[in-house]
């Protein structure tokens, strides 16, 4: 496919660049927190978007993958989560595409590129939103080979730990992934921390640290993924926790022989192993490559591209 390269160009947007320190920190603890991402006026853009979302307005008229939600249909207190919102809003497409994304993830991971996965859209209601068991995301793609993720989880709100905000288990990454802890995501009826407890026993941890995500709205959090991260309840009585995490893999990325599943098993050619980039666009690459189709399709809220 014929793609755009990225050039530089003038505008406020500062392109972050991760020293030493920050890229073994990542290595190291499985994460890594940045407290300045994007600005105040793309959050708003963002959170002004998550209403209509959740009530089924969807700008492109294409239907997201997962809707976890429904206005009176489902209960009032569950975390909510959209999956591949960029299909659905151009909004969310312009942050969730954005080539920063994938140049960020893919330095961390030591990719040549970055193609998005998914999206993940999510609202924590106030009064006692619920839980997302803590989990690994590698645990849900062994359908791609390399099985490898980053996920970059953007905070809509100022987070704390009575909001509900993100929580990672240092280290935890380095501990092996037990397909058979697989299980309550939403709303769990366990104990919100019980597989990741159980796999700590495995791994040799008696006392796993658990680290919440404590940074202003426009903050961001990168997580490698096996990293155990999930939430605890929104205590706050008026303030709902909003944010947007983009869980890219690497631009090499290929499906697998392990069966995709209903839900991405349908973008799988048939005879064909091969990512297709109308549903898997290639956000960046070490050579300044990009999904050519992305330029007409949103802005790219972080780098502009330029069509040669």
């Amino acid at each position: 496919m014929y793609r755009v390269k990225v050039l530089s160009s003038r505008m406020s947007y500062q392109p972050l660049q991760l020293n030493d320190r920050q890229l073994q920190q990542f290595q190291t603890d499985g994460f890594l927190i940045l407290e300045n991402f994007i600005d105040m006026a793309w959050v708003q853009r963002l959170r002004d978007r998550i209403e209509p979302l959740f009530h089924g307005e969807f700008e492109t008229g294409i239907y997201p993958d997962e809707w976890y939600w429904r206005p009176g249909l489902s209960l009032p207190d569950v975390t909510r989560e959209i999956c591949n919102a960029w299909k659905c809003d151009r909004t969310i497409a312009s942050v969730a595409l954005s080539s920063e994304v994938g140049r960020l993830s893919a330095q961390l991971a030591g990719w040549p590129g970055a193609r998005i996965g998914q999206d993940s859209l999510w609202y924590k209601p106030p009064g006692g939103g619920k839980e997302i068991a803590l989990h690994q995301d590698g645990a849900y793609i062994d359908y791609l080979t390399p099985a490898e993720m980053v996920t970059c989880w953007i905070a809509l709100d100022d987070v704390n730990l009575d909001i509900g905000t993100l929580q990672y288990v240092r280290g935890s990454h380095r501990w092996p992934l037990i397909s058979s802890l697989v299980g309550e995501f939403h709303a769990p009826q366990k104990d919100y921390r019980w597989a990741m407890l159980e796999t700590a026993k495995a791994a040799g941890v008696d006392e796993p640290e658990i680290v919440p995500v404590t940074i202003p709205a426009g903050g961001c959090a990168f997580h490698h993924g096996l990293t155990w991260h999930g939430s605890g309840k929104n205590l706050s009585a008026t303030q709902p926790r909003r944010s947007l995490g983009i869980h890219t893999v690497s631009s090499a990325t290929q499906f697998s022989d392990h069966p995709a599943g209903y839900i991405y098993g349908r973008y799988k050619h048939v005879g064909d192993d091969q990512m297709d980039e109308s549903f898997f666009p290639i956000l960046w690459t070490e050579t300044g490559d990009r999904s050519a189709h992305l330029a007409h399709y949103c802005e790219d809220a972080l780098s502009p591209l330029v069509a040669v």
